[in-house]
């Protein structure tokens, strides 16, 4: 318990302005000698670093309406994370289902999802050529559909393609004039970036490296929820994400890194805001 506190970056003891910062030896003494004298003082000081495995050590305390508070206060905050890891995990597995089956991560699924984004890293360097073969493709595409003998299924799919071809314009436009209002105050210096985009000819190796990046952010967003249109009650509540061995070791070892980072992120800033009350209340 005392080894977790003094690896966060908790204020442990108040020094002038000059002293030399503890040394991870010091913390641990000075964090051992409060939790000794004022064990009560102690879990209210650092909760936010603490977790339920620590609780144990205040369980002398455990008639104290505070001690109890705060053991709440606790156990709760750990299973909200255990939660959205658990969630996380889940759409994890989730998307490399659908990236494997259907075409939900599809590069024109994508773009219908988001017009705008796809239009910053990608449509815009598109040349005349790659514009018509993407609209061919997705003619092609429409025509390979379900089709009765006469030929009208193919039809209704041409037709509904360019209806969605519409809707993706007109959505883009819309989020173009929104981007557009939101800059206004910045109009010296967009019209500077404007002019150098059209001196810049992007490389293939540069549309790839955009092409990439532009998936990796469609990925984030489906993994925070931000897909509008996706029922996430299907995979969030779904126990069968639990077990889908899909995800590469690397990959696995890769997600779960940038989850404790996360973490550790969210203790930091609890700490903050406890040691942040507690200068309020000094000051009162």
């Amino acid at each position: 318990m005392v080894e977790a506190v003094a690896l966060t970056r908790s204020l442990v003891k108040s020094q002038q302005i000059g002293d030399a910062e503890l040394t991870l030896d010091q913390r641990r003494e000075e964090l051992l000698q409060q939790y000794r004298s004022r064990p009560l003082v102690f879990l209210e000081r650092y909760q936010a670093c603490l977790k339920p495995q620590h609780l144990a050590a205040f369980a002398h305390l455990s008639s104290d309406p505070r001690a109890q508070h705060y053991s709440r206060v606790i156990q709760r905050r750990a299973a909200g994370r255990t939660d959205r890891t658990r969630v996380r995990n889940q759409r994890y597995a989730a998307l490399r289902a659908l990236q494997k089956d259907g075409q939900y991560f599809s590069e024109e699924q994508m773009r219908m999802r988001e017009p705008l984004l796809y239009e910053q890293y990608i449509g815009q360097y598109l040349t005349d050529e790659e514009v018509l073969e993407r609209s061919q493709e997705a003619m092609l595409g429409a025509q390979g559909g379900a089709r009765d003998p006469e030929g009208g299924g193919g039809l209704a799919h041409l037709l509904l393609d360019s209806y969605q071809e519409r809707l993706i314009q007109n959505r883009l436009e819309e989020e173009q004039e929104r981007e557009e209002c939101a800059r206004e105050e910045d109009e010296d210096e967009e019209d500077n970036d404007d002019r150098a985009k059209e001196e810049w000819e992007t490389t293939p190796e540069e549309k790839a490296l955009l092409r990439e990046e532009f998936i990796s952010q469609m990925h984030q967003r489906f993994l925070d929820g931000k897909d509008k249109d996706f029922n996430y009650s299907e995979v969030d509540e779904n126990p069968d994400y639990d077990n889908l061995d899909i995800v590469s070791r690397d990959a696995e070892e890769k997600y779960f890194d940038d989850d404790d980072d996360e973490e550790e992120d969210e203790m930091d800033k609890d700490v903050q805001e406890e040691e942040e009350e507690r200068d309020e209340k000094m000051t009162e």
